[in-house]
């Protein structure tokens, strides 16, 4: 997103840490059992706007209003043959802006996951 809340159209990087603008701060969030298509399928009805793509499996950019977040996913051994995704969200953003968006997000996380 542009600063006047416009679409990039892309051009933004997507790799990475999302950007950060001066006062917001970072959290990490990781589920596992769960597709990062679904994890940005839930930040867009939170309100997001996939960035660099328009196919959420294929998002690793999601930013809203006063917020960014980079996906990840990962297949990680949960015990012995026991293989789970595992989608990490890196979340930055407006203080009061994360507080809103986190237990939302979580909430919707621990359902399909665990």
């Amino acid at each position: 997103m542009t600063p006047d809340g416009e679409a990039s159209g892309g051009t933004e990087p997507v790799d990475g840490p999302p950007p950060a603008e001066e006062g917001w701060e970072r959290e990490t969030v990781a589920y596992r059992g769960i597709s990062r298509r679904l994890a940005a399928h839930y930040l867009v009805n939170l309100g997001g706007t996939l960035v660099g793509t328009d196919d959420p499996a294929e998002a690793t950019r999601v930013d809203g209003d006063g917020w960014r977040v980079a996906l990840s996913a990962e297949t990680v051994t949960a015990a012995a043959a026991i293989r789970l995704t595992e989608v990490t969200a890196e979340f930055v953003g407006d203080p009061d802006a994360l507080a809103e968006l986190l237990p939302k997000y979580r909430q919707k996380a621990m359902r399909a996951g665990g």
